[in-house]
């Protein structure tokens, strides 16, 4: 390998690099850079929508007391499942399999292993392993978003690991594995309460504590979506492109449809529900993101932004049943109810061109509208049964974290009690954690009169009459 200096030098002849000099590319031969730049960079945006996003988000829609117990779930969680998935869950759900709905149980771990090329995509298993964890993560921070302020953090500390092994494994190897029996039928899906209720106050009235923040939050977790379904096609592709702009397409349209009712009908622009409205929409258009065109991508926004509002703020206010439930971020609304809608939405808006282009196969997966449009008996067939399969993806699904969850629950509620005591509950953060949010006087401390606070333990020095002396 040579080179001719710049003309400072003023040297005519080219220079060669010594042969122990010569630079080397430790890039295997089968890899394409580009894509796996692409997917590490998809993978940090989804990253970022957990840590630091949805630790943001809960920090600040939650009340004050329990800022800093919400954010810590969300952080623990991150950590949790990292551990957890290169030690056994990425294996369960994307290794050889062991039964239909689960993978055989090994590590992510070895240089052999994470060197080698990755199931799909021309990077190295490296990358899929922590493109897959993002993934993961997420899902159990969301599901922390339906218990904040009631749930024993040291309950939390034993439900992550456990759902992430029995139940989210299941679903990602039977959905997203190549040897799942939900992915050999042909599923459509382009990217994926044992509790006890709050305090009776806390359910009547739960402020944020601080809107400005969660709608940082609320960005972060919006702009990472990006890499949430543009990583989805394995590669740096026009299929992820098209993904992109119909998942921002979707989420603006769902955003600002929320935010059309709010204002007919209860006669304010509500941050709140505008940041509802966002989350379905991103939910929504998840599964059918590189699958469908345009106008569908605004028509699934319209639905998103409109059907969960109709259940949140009409059925639920009226069902005895509902009522019941007590989710704290409205996870049933925004994500089990956008997420159902999405699927079925895909069923009936998928291209079978965009579907070739993503999963390479071509005639295989056709929405029903293009089936009943093309009229021929075959492409209606293939209409109906690409709507059957959702269908039972989402049957499957629901049974199936419905049944593990509660056995999870079941069991860690043997070794420690799932839901904070009332008192604890009462005081929040520092009963939890011994630690609060924000700052109530001075430069930051605590007052010194709470039982909970380390200050009791502290002995400080008389300095003269009306000083304070801690026990």
């Amino acid at each position: 390998m040579s080179f001719s200096p710049p003309s400072p030098f003023n040297i005519t002849t080219p220079f060669a690099f010594p042969p122990n000099l010569l630079p080397t590319d430790s890039s295997p031969k089968w890899m394409n850079k580009a894509d796996n730049a692409w997917q590490l960079m998809a993978a940090t945006l989804v990253g970022l929508q957990s840590v630091p996003g949805l630790i943001i988000l809960y920090g600040g829609a939650v009340k004050k007391k329990w800022a800093v117990n919400s954010a810590f779930m969300a952080l623990y969680a991150f950590a949790m499942v990292l551990v957890c998935w290169v030690c056994w869950g990425y294996q369960l759900s994307f290794g050889d399999q062991l039964v239909p709905i689960w993978g055989k149980i090994d590590v992510a771990l070895e240089q052999k292993f994470l060197l080698e090329p990755a199931f799909l995509g021309l990077f190295p298993n490296a990358t899929m392993v922590f493109f897959q964890f993002v993934f993961a993560a997420i899902t159990l921070i969301l599901i922390a978003g339906a218990v904040l302020g009631r749930m024993n953090f040291y309950a939390w500390m034993l439900f992550v690991p456990l759902w992430l092994t029995f139940s989210y494994t299941v679903g990602a190897f039977t959905i997203w594995s190549t040897d799942g029996w939900l992915t050999k039928m042909g599923i459509i899906d382009y990217s994926g309460g044992y509790v006890g209720p709050r305090l009776t106050k806390d359910r009547e009235r739960f402020p944020p504590n601080n809107i400005i923040l969660m709608l940082a939050g609320a960005g972060l977790l919006w702009m990472g979506w990006t890499g949430f379904n543009g990583g989805d096609p394995y590669a740096a592709s026009v299929d992820a492109s098209l993904a992109v702009l119909n998942t921002h397409v979707c989420a603006a349209t769902s955003l600002l449809t929320w935010l059309i009712l709010d204002v007919v009908f209860f006669k304010k622009a509500s941050v709140i529900g505008a940041v509802q409205g966002m989350i379905t929409g991103l939910v929504c258009i998840t599964p059918a993101a590189g699958v469908v065109q345009g106008y569908s991508a605004i028509l699934m926004g319209l639905f998103s932004g409109s059907i969960p509002w109709f259940t949140m703020m009409v059925v639920h206010k009226k069902s005895k049943l509902l009522q019941k439930v007590d989710d704290t971020m409205a996870v049933l609304h925004t994500h089990a109810i956008a997420g159902t809608l999405g699927g079925l939405l895909t069923g009936l808006f998928s291209e079978p061109h965009l579907c070739e282009l993503f999963y390479g196969s071509p005639g295989k997966y056709m929405g029903l509208f293009v089936g009943l449009h093309r009229g021929t008996s075959q492409s209606v067939s293939h209409g109906f049964r690409q709507m059957g399969v959702q269908i039972t993806g989402i049957l499957f699904v629901i049974v199936l974290n419905i049944v593990m969850t509660s056995l999870v629950c079941l069991f860690v509620q043997l070794i420690v009690p799932l839901r904070m005591s009332d008192e604890d509950m009462e005081v929040g953060d520092e009963a939890a954690h011994g630690e609060e949010a924000y700052a109530i006087w001075g430069q930051g401390e605590r007052l010194e009169n709470s039982r909970f606070s380390n200050y009791n333990d502290i002995e400080v020095p008389s300095k003269g009459p009306g000083s304070i002396e801690l026990a």
